[in-house]
């Protein structure tokens, strides 16, 4: 059996930027991205705290350091710069897994810089291949 659990969660994440024109994803900066361990190209579900849409997508990965937040593709229509996101994603684990288990997860500003970061991104012992 495996219990679906949170992975990582990037919470209060501002948006930044837009493109239509893009095939698709969200441009996270890398640095955010690698901190609560998202893989380029990985799934992910965004929730939008002004309008409440909820969507899925995949990272792609911004500038490291630029606080890079863009909706790409359709899912430009589902925020507007400035809109607060939450951006999680979640993994399969045994249950003997979820024992230890503890999500990454960081808190933005309005600068998407990180104002706190959960002490159980340290914690956690489970391979990033989850």
């Amino acid at each position: 059996m495996q219990v679906t659990l949170l992975k990582s969660k990037i919470h209060r994440a501002a948006v930044t930027g837009a493109s239509l024109d893009y095939e698709g994803s969200m441009t996270i900066s890398s640095d955010l991205a690698e901190r609560v361990g998202l893989r380029h190209y990985e799934k992910i579900l965004v929730s939008n705290m002004r309008n409440g849409e909820r969507f899925e997508t995949y990272v792609i990965y911004g500038e490291p350091g630029a606080g890079q937040i863009q909706l790409n593709g359709a899912t430009a229509h589902l925020g507007e710069v400035g809109d607060r996101l939450t951006i999680m994603n979640f993994g399969s684990y045994t249950p003997d897994e979820t024992v230890s288990h503890r999500p990454r997860v960081i808190v933005l500003n309005e600068h998407n810089e990180v104002v706190r970061s959960d002490a159980a991104e340290a914690a956690s012992t489970l391979s990033a291949a989850h």
